[in-house]
């Protein structure tokens, strides 16, 4: 029996449509758009308007040569033969760019033959139905083509995408061909990272979360990404997004992915506009900045020279675009679409309107996600779902507002001062954020969108920004709930400021851990594991790991020190004792050190006690704000067989992700537990953590703060012929729930200062 075989690529209407039919300038001019629940609701809207009988939400589906073309229209009406696409909009219609009607009509029209070949018609009626969802009113565009016209319309867009499409099916053979046979990069694995990458390739099997702790110098950006890439093509993924906290993770995972000689795979660095832009002077769009004017006309030979290359890095892009006369950061994100391997911030995956997360969505991709040095990731979310606003901002704006906006802003300042006007003290929390101030801003916010839509240049900066943080603002307001805190701190000169403070972060990722096909989390500090899975909201299948460290007791020393205090309240007492406990190791062992403390006032008094009692001890300091370059200065100083201390801020830049092998480090400092300040906020949340966990003090203080130790000790141990030193100072260091959360590999032990002969 003959069968027909399968097309090679499928391919949605919008993604075929925004492929071959887009054109003109990038214009990103701030026009208030519709929310995706507004737009669901506009959707439902229209249709629920339609007499009985009306069709809604209809697949379709065709196959042209290699492609499969799929995607459901919005509505059809049987009785007058009319197929509508519906698109949900605010303000007035005539501001809407060009080149968007031209994408919409590009669409409907591959609707409209789908539908007609679907039900065998001759001719169709086409409506684009533009929804404004403040008045709720339609207008309603409509033409009328035969079948043969539109069938001319489908095959035309289906012979601009049909190249590309047999080039990516090509690229994905290939690809798949090299992963099946892609061997590990080194002659053998690291102690410890085996087991790693066992554990990723079966989380990736099973389509499960896994929590790996696996500690620093195994190669864990390897250790992870070889094994996804050999399940990849049995799983028939579509992507890869290795995800980290910071630019060195970035470099770290471009470095091993070139390691692997994973060639012809594509991989796509994500950096932040700020960083990208060739021109932060001017604004995105085509009457400002030149790389934006005709964006769209330039971007197909843009896009097919950057995809000549298998590893598409910042340097990269930014040269291909140089070359083509288009927007680096904006060609990057367009990248992301045909990239295997996308190497990016957090945020671009589980922020409230991350990118790569739509992006999966929107497209079915069946991804894989990696999360480097996931201990960050609690904070991270917990930023990305906390929202502010500062009532002096509120004031500076409202003074310069637009006075169509007056009134509405008198409102919000009302309900403000009525919110805050019997608190005495300065920082005060509340079950849940006033419900007159949130009608407020939801009414400032609608009119301010309105007013943009009709007016876009009539808001100077301080507004829009405003206006932003409103949007930002009642959004995390519909999601308030226990996993929160609403506060108000009055600053100098009775000023507030609003905070709906994210403490627990996981009712918000719970989702994003839900898309992906597997989501891997590691780290060498996530213990408690349970404290991770909590906040995290990770899936109760979850597997976790520990991997065994490579790294044996006699490669570190570690002194706990028992009769020295670094409580706030015992700080001038503890600083010439910890300058003199450096200065004597130093004399004992030559070298280059780190030294952590819990601030940069610490910091200070102890760096500049040394310098007094031993000036012959070289010694360099971590600043507040400091630059990239600033950075990789005072990591230069650390060379190897080098000597001198280097003064850092515990849980800050030189805290973890460095690496400083050999002689370039060969002990550390450590002058604090690391436990996040006492203070009410932090009061507030351990109570919230309370409520949630039963473990207040721990989930809030300990855990957090002993894992910054464990990360900045991680510094100095960095290879299997690494030796070292590190001394824990503070009387709690010696406490059995303290020892219980340092890694099991260490031998601590207990001594006074006096014990090492350096009093």
């Amino acid at each position: 029996m003959h069968t027909v075989p399968e097309p090679a690529y499928t391919v949605a209407v919008r993604a075929l449509c925004e492929f071959t039919a887009k054109q003109g300038d990038l214009d990103l001019r701030f026009t208030p758009a519709p929310t995706a629940q507004e737009g669901i609701a506009g959707h439902i809207t229209v249709t629920n308007r339609r007499p009985a009988g009306y069709l809604k939400e209809i697949s379709l589906t065709q196959d042209f040569g290699p492609l499969r073309v799929r995607g459901r229209a919005d509505g059809f009406d049987p009785a007058r033969n009319r197929l509508e696409e519906i698109k949900t909009h605010r303000g007035r219609l005539e501001t809407m760019p060009q080149n968007h009607r031209h994408l919409h009509w590009a669409q409907a029209r591959v609707y409209a033959h789908l539908m007609c070949e679907s039900r065998g018609l001759n001719r169709i009626e086409i409506a684009l139905v533009y929804f404004d969802i403040v008045d709720q009113k339609e207008m309603v565009i409509v033409e009328t083509e035969t079948a043969a016209q539109l069938k001319a319309h489908f095959e035309a867009q289906c012979e601009r995408f049909i190249a590309w499409a047999e080039q990516e099916i090509a690229h994905r053979t290939s690809r798949d061909s090299a992963l099946n046979a892609l061997a590990f990069p080194h002659a053998d694995f690291r102690a410890g990272q085996r087991a790693l990458a066992e554990a990723i390739y079966r989380s990736a099997i099973s389509s499960r979360c896994l929590m790996a702790q696996a500690p620093t110098g195994i190669g864990k950006t390897v250790g992870t990404l070889f094994p996804l890439l050999k399940a990849w093509p049995k799983q028939q993924l579509d992507k890869i997004y290795f995800l980290t906290a910071k630019s060195a993770g970035r470099q770290l995972a471009l470095d091993a992915l070139a390691t692997l000689h994973a060639s012809p795979l594509r991989v796509v660095e994500l950096v932040a506009r700020d960083k990208a832009c060739e021109y932060p002077d001017r604004a995105c769009h085509g009457e400002s900045c030149p790389l934006a004017q005709g964006f769209y006309d330039r971007l197909p030979s843009a896009r097919a020279a950057a995809l000549k290359h298998a590893q598409l890095d910042r340097a990269t892009v930014a040269t291909v675009a140089r070359e083509h006369d288009v927007c680096p950061y904006y060609l990057s994100q367009e990248l992301s679409r045909w990239a295997d391997v996308i190497v990016g911030d957090y945020n671009y995956y589980f922020d409230t309107s991350a990118m790569l997360f739509a992006l999966a969505e929107a497209n079915r991709w069946r991804v894989s996600v990696l999360v480097d040095e996931a201990h960050n990731l609690v904070d991270r979310a917990r930023g990305m779902y906390t929202a502010s606003l500062d009532r002096a901002a509120f004031n500076a704006m409202r003074r310069g507002a637009p006075a169509m906006l007056k009134r509405v802003l008198n409102r919000v300042a009302r309900a403000w001062s009525e919110a805050s006007r019997d608190q005495r003290i300065e920082y005060a929390a509340y079950p849940e954020p006033p419900e007159a101030l949130l009608s407020a801003l939801s009414q400032a916010v609608s009119q301010m969108t309105e007013a943009l839509a009709d007016h876009p240049d009539a808001f100077t900066p301080d507004t829009l920004r405003f206006y932003f943080d409103a949007v930002h603002f009642t959004r995390i307001a519909e999601r308030f709930g226990a996993h929160s805190i609403f506060d108000v701190t009055l600053t100098h000169q009775r000023n507030t400021v609003l905070c709906l403070r994210n403490v627990i972060p996981a009712p918000h990722l719970q989702a994003r851990f839900a898309r992906a096909h597997n989501v891997a989390l590691f780290s060498a500090t996530l213990t408690p594991a349970h404290f991770y899975a909590d906040t995290l909201g990770l899936p109760e299948t979850t597997v976790r790991i520990d991997v065994d460290s490579p790294f044996s007791a006699d490669q570190l020393d570690v002194h706990a020190i028992a009769d020295i205090s670094t409580r706030y309240r015992d700080r001038a007492q503890s600083i010439e004792r910890i300058a003199d406990m450096i200065a004597a190791q130093y004399a004992r062992a030559p070298g280059n050190y780190l030294s952590f403390f819990s601030s940069f006032e610490y910091l200070a008094q102890v760096s500049a006690a040394l310098a007094e009692r031993h000036p012959n001890v070289p010694c360099w300091l971590q600043s507040r704000a400091m630059s990239e370059a600033a950075q990789q200065a005072f990591l230069a100083r650390f060379e190897p067989d080098g000597r001198g201390i280097g003064f850092a801020v515990l849980g800050g830049a030189f805290g973890e992700a460095i690496d400083l092998p050999g002689t370039r480090l060969i002990g550390a400092f450590v002058a604090t537990l690391g436990l996040p300040q006492l203070n009410p906020v932090n009061e507030q949340m351990k109570t919230r953590m309370h409520d949630a966990f039963g473990e207040g003090y721990a989930y809030t203080y300990l855990f957090p703060g002993l894992q910054k130790v464990v990360q900045a000790a991680g510094r100095v141990i960095r290879g299997p012929e690494d030796r070292g030193v590190l001394f824990l100072i503070d009387d709690r260091f010696t406490r059995a729930e303290v020892l219980r959360l340092l890694p099991a590999w260490w031998r601590v032990q207990i001594v006074r200062q006096h014990d090492l002969r350096i009093a």
